[in-house]
């Protein structure tokens, strides 16, 4: 992000307190599912929640701004892992046992379509240019899906291991000891391993649609000079205010049982 004419300051900066939070979710669209006798490896909807945070930020435009005609927007998730692992599952029924976070990073891509004052314009009206400003405002948060929000249980990462083992070596002690005397142990000068790795299925998301309610207002608007309409003047510098809302679904590839065609 480059410097502008108003010093160190950036396009956008993002109220990190409002940013960062735990975000709410509810669960919806519980899907149908059918079993069979034929074993297929599919991507499973594990769960489809709607997300909901609020953002703050301060965005500062590289020119006077009369006025702001149009913004356009789209969200951008740029992470969205479900932190699997630990005890999750109940080991003898197979259920989850707490919630799983899910960590979602993005940012709302915003267009904004302004007009600014022409610089040689009649000092009794106004002429301006259009001129457009897109910035990317940053968001990030983590929700917690519950285990009854799952349509199907995540499959938990099998875990890595490695373990050595040994063979059992008997020796001659050497001089000064008594030749039926033996060192009874392992061979030092050698390893010997077992390792087991996994490669799991790792869970991701789609992004289904979204829902953004801003409220942008201007703090350091000042009159224009001359003899221009008393109500007219310009800014340089909103506070925008989100609620960011939208619907992600969650879906690993797992095998499953379907009726044969």
């Amino acid at each position: 992000m480059t410097k502008d004419h108003h010093g160190s300051k950036g396009c956008v900066n993002v109220n990190q307190s409002a940013s960062m939070e735990q975000c709410e979710n509810v669960t919806v669209n519980p899907p149908l599912v059918d079993a069979g006798p034929t074993i297929v490896q599919l991507p499973i909807t594990l769960a489809e929640i709607r997300v909901t945070s609020n953002l703050v930020a301060n965005i500062h435009f590289p020119d006077p701004v009369l006025e702001i005609k149009d913004i356009k927007k789209r969200v951008k998730i740029v992470q969205c892992r479900l932190l699997l692992g630990g005890n999750t599952v109940d080991p003898v029924t197979g259920l989850l046992t707490r919630p799983i976070p899910l960590f979602i990073k993005g940012f709302i891509r915003k267009n904004i379509q302004y007009a600014t004052p022409c610089p040689h314009a009649k000092s009794d009206c106004v002429a301006s240019e259009i001129r457009s400003l897109t910035v990317d405002v940053p968001f990030e948060c983590v929700t917690n899906i519950a285990p009854d929000q799952f349509f199907t249980n995540p499959i938990i990462p099998d875990i890595n291991t490695r373990n050595e083992f040994d063979f059992f070596r008997a020796q001659n002690l050497g001089h000064g000891f008594p030749e039926k005397d033996e060192l009874l142990s392992s061979d030092l000068s050698q390893f010997h391993q077992v390792s087991e790795q996994f490669y799991n299925q790792l869970p991701y998301c789609e992004l289904i649609s979204s829902r953004i309610v801003q409220w942008d207002e201007a703090i350091d608007r000042y009159p224009l000079p001359g003899r221009a309409p008393f109500e007219e003047g310009t800014f340089e510098t909103i506070v925008e205010k989100s609620m960011l809302d939208f619907t992600i679904k969650v879906l690993q590839k797992q095998q499953v049982r379907i009726q044969a065609l």
